[in-house]
């Protein structure tokens, strides 16, 4: 059976109104065209829904009993079809899931998820940590939020700038390289490194930078994540180049990286799907706000 959704709104207002003509005058159609629509009705459900008794039209049993259940379906149909536009963020009941690059959620994370309780309380968030491969979770609906420095490549995924920052090398207080001389290309490639990658590469951009100056370094290890090769940093004598952004809370002394390197973009990232959703936007224009305000978070090397 083909089913014409026009009839449930037309069944509704005869049900309510108990008048052909009131009932076309609730939907602006003509009379003429409302008593078709009875026709109709009353030859898809068997039943002959209003009966004239006098000068009025009184409903059957049947189109008695099923008056609410009717109602209730136009009003389901419509909130499928015509959804709110309005968010009720004091109502708002729903989990968010976020793939952050790790230090994105330390220096963003707290000031998101206090901007979140205060407006919504129902709200949760789910910080996931970043895998070493990349993963589909995003395209599939899993992670409603990614954010790191990697713009993805999928046209149905949505990728916007949000922050960006230079790179500084990091070493611990009363590090040789904080006394006496400017720190050079030279004295920076002769220091002993340790990079930063998920991936666990042992070269990155630095690389490339110091051999188009001819220089090579010396790389010892490889962390996972900035928090781990500062912990190596802080009892050692090694440096890592990092965001500088990422440095404020280290308690670890900073210079000035001596190399031309482009700076540390972070990207806001959702598939496509959620561009209309209201709950989802009010959560990127938090999120944004949050990793702007962290003054341009650390990035996936």
């Amino acid at each position: 059976m083909q089913l014409d959704l026009n009839l449930l709104a037309a069944l509704d207002a005869l049900l309510e109104e108990g008048s052909v003509t009131a009932a076309a005058e609730r939907l602006h159609v003509t009379a003429p065209a409302m008593s078709r629509s009875l026709g109709r009705i009353r030859r898809t459900t068997g039943d002959q829904i209003l009966v004239r008794t006098g000068r009025t039209m009184t409903p059957t049993p049947y189109a008695i009993a099923v008056r609410e259940q009717v109602h209730e379906l136009l009003q389901q149909v419509r909130a499928v079809l015509a959804p709110s536009r309005e968010l009720d963020l004091a109502t708002l009941d729903r989990t968010f899931t976020l793939r952050w690059h790790d230090s994105l959620v330390a220096l963003a994370g707290p000031a998101l998820l206090a901007a979140v309780r205060e407006r919504a309380p129902g709200v949760r968030l789910r910080f996931l940590a970043e895998s070493h491969t990349d993963t589909p979770e995003l395209r599939r609906g899993e992670v409603d939020l990614e954010a790191n420095a990697g713009r993805p490549g999928a046209p149905d995924v949505r990728a916007e700038e949000v922050a960006r920052t230079r790179h500084v090398v990091v070493v611990r207080r009363g590090h040789p390289l904080t006394r006496g001389r400017t720190l050079t290309a030279a004295r920076y490639a002769a220091a002993e490194h340790i990079t930063v990658s998920r991936r666990g590469k042992l070269d990155n951009a630095v690389d490339e930078a110091l051999a188009r100056l001819g220089l090579t370094r010396h790389v010892v290890a490889a962390a996972p994540t900035e928090a781990a090769a500062f912990a190596f940093v802080r009892a050692s004598d090694l440096l890592v180049t990092a965001p500088e952004a990422i440095t404020r809370a280290a308690d670890l002394a900073s210079l000035p990286l001596p190399l031309e390197l482009p700076p540390a973009r972070v990207y806001l990232s959702w598939h496509q799907r959620y561009d209309t959703d209201l709950a989802h936007a009010w959560l990127r224009d938090l999120a944004r706000d949050a990793l702007a305000a962290a003054g341009n978070g650390g990035a996936e090397r």
